[in-house]
């Protein structure tokens, strides 16, 4: 399947919730939202609740997943609920798809690894999962439209880039991540 051709792609976009951000008990937790679309269709959508901060987000996803046959998984980002990070490296080897981490802001990488550094006591071990997603390429899906920024595993380039077009329909986001935030959103409020 060439990602030109939007009909029958079939993509598996994953977002989270809102959650609180420094809660009174120590653990808090977030919906994490998988949806899998094949063109404008909803296929599925399933749901997992993964910590705050936590280092569960990998595992959760990849229960998720399941036996997913489609073609790509569009991370929204690659941290969830805060610093839970996931590793697209073993998404990729695990499920053998194409993993691309999306963003719609340029990355801060800088940032990042000094919120990790003053936070995390395995600051390390987070820093090497996101380092090891790749170099951070930029496409627009419409033409005159802002950029957007994504890393990729398994394939092309150029190949998650024609991904990224063919599936921003209504926005510069890939649909699946958008519906996939819509319905995590909604669902936060019960976490």
């Amino acid at each position: 399947m060439t990602p030109t051709e939007r009909d029958g792609l079939r993509l598996f976009g994953v977002e989270d919730g809102s959650f609180e951000a420094f809660p009174a008990d120590e653990k808090s937790y977030c919906f994490l939202c998988g949806v899998e679309m094949e063109a404008t269709l909803i296929v599925d959508i399933r749901i997992a609740k993964i910590q705050v901060d936590g280092l569960d987000a990998t595992e959760k996803l990849l229960t998720m997943l399941g036996s997913f046959g489609g073609d790509a998984i569009i991370l929204g980002g690659i941290t969830f609920a805060g610093f839970n990070i996931v590793d697209p490296v073993k998404v990729h080897r695990e499920t053998g798809k194409t993993v691309i981490v999306y963003s719609g802001e340029e990355p801060n990488n800088e940032s990042v690894l000094n919120a990790l550094k003053a936070h995390f006591q395995d600051w390390k071990k987070r820093w090497t999962i996101i380092q090891s997603a790749g170099p951070i390429h930029t496409t627009a899906p419409f033409p005159g439209e802002p950029p957007v920024y994504f890393e990729v595993v398994g394939n092309s380039k150029e190949w998650a880039e024609e991904v990224l077009r063919a599936s921003a329909m209504v926005s510069r986001i890939p649909e699946p991540v958008r519906v996939a935030g819509i319905v995590a959103r909604g669902l936060s409020p019960a976490c």
